[in-house]
């Protein structure tokens, strides 16, 4: 095995590890992190890229094949979550302002992060992207939807920005990926 990937297979096995060490860090020293804010969406645009290069177009065609699966995991997608933030934010002892974060996070599809953790766990990744860009369509409407349900406010949301953000994020770098 080469260089890069054992270094790969490292990475990947101790990816949750990582994650917390890095999300500790970003709470006691967000300063070290603030910089790559204007990098998020085209970082995220690769690595979604990465994610169409692990594909093939009969990956999706065996999605399409499915689509009672892609339809369970979005409807989870947007009932479970969002009900679920909404219980941990009403019984814990938390501001106001943490409830609505809990809740937002809640209402919003799932990300590229769902996908690197589906490949890595050698699970249905073709599924994992399809589901991810259906619900992250979807959030235009859903999401300011269902915060409105759960959190009784409206959060002001350009749905032609958003829907193009996630173009560009999750549908443009998955089909050159595939492409490629």
């Amino acid at each position: 095995m080469n260089t890069l990937g054992k270094i790969s297979n490292v990475v990947g096995n101790t990816f949750a590890i990582w994650v917390l060490l890095f999300g500790a860090l970003a709470f006691f020293v967000p300063g070290a992190f603030t910089w790559i804010a204007p990098y998020i969406v085209p970082l995220l645009g690769i690595v979604m890229f990465g994610m169409g290069l692990t594909l093939s177009a009969d990956d999706f065609k065996e999605v399409f094949k499915r689509p009672l699966d892609v339809l369970i995991g979005v409807v989870a997608q947007f009932l479970i979550m969002p009900l679920v933030a909404f219980l941990l934010a009403y019984f814990l002892p938390v501001s106001r302002e943490v409830a609505l974060g809990i809740i937002l996070v809640g209402c919003c599809p799932g990300g590229t992060a769902s996908n690197v953790m589906t490949y890595l766990a050698k699970g249905d990744t073709a599924l994992s992207v399809a589901v991810t860009s259906v619900s992250t369509i979807l959030a235009p409407i859903l999401t300011p939807s269902l915060i409105l349900l759960f959190a009784g406010k409206w959060l002001s949301v350009s749905a032609a920005a958003l829907f193009w953000s996630i173009v560009k994020v999750v549908l443009i770098p998955i089909v050159l990926g595939l492409i490629a």
